[in-house]
């Protein structure tokens, strides 16, 4: 719990608790305040913290092998270009605004203990280097001589040299490597006279993509850095320190970004065809049932409006767009069609009506019509929104698993209900009026429309 300064805490203390009921003083910690502290008291020099969920760390490395929201894929040819790369990135990626950390996962440095035999000294001695190798197997690695059974439980029992005469090489040069004798006798030599022992640098671990070597830069960002546009600002950052020179990029090196924006730019890709392939099917759909483009075209403004209550609705719970975001406009631009199609029904019958029993003679008995067809559908129209409403306002307040995500896609059809619910009362209803006026006084010119004609 985290505890706030109110206007009523500077007052006695048993006025306190009248106060604390209306509004408290403590409230829960959240995930990114928490972040933030753990990163503050974990802040420690040579150490980069990158503070997630564990399960998403996990599948974010099955799916884009970076465990950070944002990461860059260094290709190269050698390891040494390649961490010359990376650390620079570090440093141009850390004064980007945003950047919580970036840390590039070193591909040298690493200690290994190597014990090179010589040939030449192992032939003086009628030695074998499979022998030098068993020695180091058994003396100093362990091998397996047993296993004791206590009960249920069974223990391998291994036999090596004591911690003091393994722990450093020149303990190691000390080990002993029997040598076999005439007569079955066994004489030993310091493995030191036969091999040398040393400790050399190499690579922790070597990566490998789509036949290139490949080293990682993790970037963690800040909870309200977006990471779309962090992306775009970081691309020009490293674009600006590559043309000044400060960032050199050897031959057969190159960078790819990756980690969720790659993800993102996945999603963003397929949408740029599916989006206008669901309006199309829409207008297909329309025109199929009035027949008639200017009724299509009228139903079609019902979009537009619903798309900004679902923006406005968007914005106050600070959601920003994503995949689930995308999938729940694409199903309001079937529900705002659905309510101007039923709106256009109405309109379409009483002004038919009216003009089969021949009272359609001027503005005013289009307006009347209208004004019926209307009235008639102000209670189909509420009820709609009100059950889908009914359906939809829980999950925006549901918790648990995947509640995240059915949140996002219910948001943009519950804030387009109520700018789409107003524009189908009050505008379509006016738009429908004017082209019906138009139409009736081409009728009486003679004329035909020409949507009509195109029909």
């Amino acid at each position: 719990m985290v505890k706030e300064e109110r206007f009523w805490s500077g007052l006695p203390e048993f006025l306190h608790p009248a106060f604390r009921w209306l509004w408290p003083d403590e409230r829960r910690i959240t995930t990114e305040e928490l972040f933030a502290k753990m990163n503050e008291a974990l802040d420690q020099p040579g150490w980069t913290n990158a503070l997630t969920m564990p399960i998403k760390t996990r599948v974010d490395m099955l799916s884009t092998g970076i465990r950070t929201p944002v990461g860059i894929k260094v290709y190269g040819q050698d390891l040494g270009s390649i961490e010359s790369v990376g650390v620079h990135l570090e440093r141009v990626l850390g004064a980007i605004p945003g950047t919580r950390s970036a840390f590039f996962e070193r591909g040298l440095g690493g200690l290994y203990l190597d014990v090179v035999p010589d040939r030449e000294a192992l032939a003086r001695h009628g030695l074998h280097v499979a022998d030098v190798n068993e020695v180091i197997e058994t003396a100093i690695g362990g091998e397996p001589v047993t296993t004791t059974v206590e009960g249920r439980r069974r223990f391998s029992v291994n036999v090596r040299y004591p911690r003091e005469l393994r722990e450093d090489p020149e303990a190691l040069e000390n080990v002993l490597v029997p040598i076999p004798r005439e007569g079955g006798k066994v004489a030993h030599i310091p493995l030191g006279e036969i091999a040398r022992v040393q400790i050399v640098t190499g690579p922790p671990m070597i990566r490998s993509e789509n036949g290139h070597l490949v080293g990682h830069v993790y970037v963690d960002l800040d909870a309200a850095t977006d990471v779309g546009g962090y992306v775009r600002r970081a691309r020009a950052a490293v674009d600006h320190a590559i043309a000044r020179g400060e960032l050199r990029l050897p031959a057969g090196t190159f960078l790819e970004w990756s980690g969720e924006w790659e993800l993102m730019e996945r999603v963003a890709e397929r949408m740029r065809w599916l989006l206008p392939l669901t309006l199309l099917s829409v207008v297909l759909l329309l025109y199929l049932h009035f027949r008639n483009f200017a009724q299509v075209a009228i139903v079609l403004l019902t979009i537009p409006f619903a798309m900004v209550g679902s923006i406005w609705l968007l914005w106050l719970l600070d959601y920003r767009l994503s995949t689930a975001v995308y999938v729940g406009m694409i199903a309001l631009v079937g529900l705002a069609a659905e309510t101007g199609i039923v709106m256009m029904v109405y309109l379409d019958r009483a002004y038919e009506r009216r003009k089969a029993a021949g009272k359609m003679r001027g503005i005013e008995d289009v307006i009347w019509a209208h004004y019926e067809g209307t009235v008639l559908r102000v209670r189909p129209k509420v009820m709609t929104v009100l059950t889908t409403l009914i359906g939809l306002m829980p999950i925006l307040w549901s918790q648990g698993t995947g509640a995240d995500v059915m949140k996002r896609i219910a948001a943009p059809m519950v804030g387009g209900l109520f700018s789409s619910a107003f524009l189908t009362l009050e505008i379509i209803p006016v738009v429908y009026t004017w082209w019906r006026q138009a139409q009736l006084k081409r009728e009486r010119e003679g004329r035909g429309s020409p949507f009509e004609q195109a029909a």
